[in-house]
Order: C-alpha cells, then sequence, then structure tokens
C-alpha cells in the first residue's frame, strides 16, 4: 500500500517576495534598527538571505512602497517612517470619486466624535502641545491666506489622535485622514469656509484641553457633518 505523501506548495517568486519581506522585517527588528537608522545594501542583503540581487530588489522596493524602507540616491537604504506602525494608509489608492468622499467622511462622523472624546479624557501632553502648535499655524495660513491651510487643519485632527493617548487610535486616524486628502482639500477649497472651520478647530482644541468629553465629542460630530455637506454640494 502507497503511503501518501504530504502535498507540497510549489515556491512561486511571489511567495519567495513575501518571505523576503517578513525577513527583512525581521532582521530590523532582530537589529533593533529604527525609522532613519541604514541598513545593509542589496548584495549583502541578496547574500544573507541566499537569493538573487534582482529578488531582493523586488522585496525591498516592495518595503519602500509602504514606507517601511527609504530608498536615498547614493547613500543607501533606511528603515522607513512606517517601519514601526501597526496600521497603514493605501499609499496607491485610486483616484476617488465624489460619492467615496462622502462614505470617506460619514465614516470619519462615526469614528472621530469619539476619539476626540478620549483626546479630554486623556489629554497627553504630547498631543496637546500639538494641536497647540497646529492650530497657531492654522491662524498664520488664514491670515496669510496661505495655501496649506488644508494640509495643517488635516495634522490638527491627526494631533487629536496623538491626544488620545492610543498608539492604535493614532494610526487608524492618521490612515484615514491621509487617504485621498487632495480630493479632499480641492472640494473644500471650492465649498469651505475656512474662517468657520478655524473656528470650530479653536473650539475642539479649548474643550480637548479642558477635559469636556460630551461637548467635544458632539461638536465633532456636528463639525464633521458640515464637511459631508460640503462635499456633497455640487460644484458650481
Amino acid at each position: 500500500m502507497s503511503v501518501p505523501q504530504p502535498r507540497v506548495e510549489p515556491v512561486t517568486r511571489a511567495t519567495l517576495t513575501s518571505t523576503l519581506v517578513a525577513a527583512v522585517v525581521d532582521m530590523i527588528s532582530e537589529q533593533g534598527l529604527t525609522p532613519g537608522m541604514k541598513i545593509g545594501p542589496q548584495r549583502e542583503l541578496a547574500a544573507r538571505f541566499g537569493v538573487a540581487v534582482p529578488t531582493m530588489r523586488e522585496a525591498l522596493r516592495r518595503l519602500e512602497g509602504l514606507g517601511i524602507l527609504s530608498f536615498k540616491h547614493g547613500s543607501g537604504i533606511y528603515v522607513g517612517e512606517n517601519f514601526d506602525r501597526s496600521v497603514l494608509p493605501n499609499a496607491v489608492a485610486p483616484r476617488a470619486d465624489r460619492q467615496q468622499l462622502i462614505e470617506l467622511t460619514e465614516a470619519r462622523v462615526v469614528i472621530e466624535p469619539a476619539i476626540a472624546g478620549q483626546a479630554a479624557a486623556v489629554r497627553a501632553p504630547g498631543g496637546l502641545a500639538l494641536l497647540e502648535e497646529h492650530l497657531a499655524d492654522a491662524r498664520r495660513c488664514l491670515e496669510l491666506n496661505d495655501d496649506r491651510l488644508w494640509k495643517v487643519n488635516i495634522d490638527l485632527h491627526r494631533a487629536i489622535g496623538a491626544t488620545a493617548g492610543n498608539r492604535i487610535i493614532e494610526e487608524v486616524l492618521d490612515s484615514i485622514l491621509l487617504i485621498h486628502a487632495e480630493e479632499q482639500r480641492q472640494i473644500l477649497v471650492l465649498h469651505g469656509d475656512p474662517d468657520a472651520d478655524h473656528a470650530e478647530h479653536e473650539e475642539i482644541v479649548r474643550l480637548i484641553t479642558a477635559g469636556r468629553v460630551k461637548e467635544v465629542s458632539e461638536l465633532m460630530r456636528r463639525h464633521l457633518i458640515d464637511v459631508v455637506g460640503a462635499i456633497s454640494t455640487p460644484d458650481p
């Protein structure tokens, strides 16, 4: 009687690349490397893992696309700023249409009020400092009619996540805010009210700083519902 043989899955190039991606991440962790620190050159890494240089390069480029590695021309390969993250934004998401932006902002209506309440309850000092910094920067942008205002406002919302004192909450909010940011900017430029927006941001920061959990949650909900309304408005 023949003995059944265990099924062996074929090792494809895609499987090998995925294995290398995980191996490089493990190597970085084991060596205690942090964002901004240099790792070995491609040929050295290929020899270490026993693969051809093109295969190694493919794995490294995949990690670069995730922001886990950073290639600097003429300098080398470095640990990227996303290495320590548990939640990553989609760096290659296709351009969103208006309905997708509405759904994205409706998701924010569900998520961000609770995060704002958590921020008011915890009031992590580093996050509070960021809130004041971004609020002051936004005020300057308004006074100077600076196009950076939309980005500063996104950074202010991201800082609310940092004030909540939970790294996963911060990363989830960060990912939501960064996805389709440019499309959101274009629509809000047409339909938003920068002065009213800034006034609400000032009040949100004040309530978080004062630890007013319920009030800031409700204000954030109304604030984002207004954003949904702005995005839903047809272009002139």
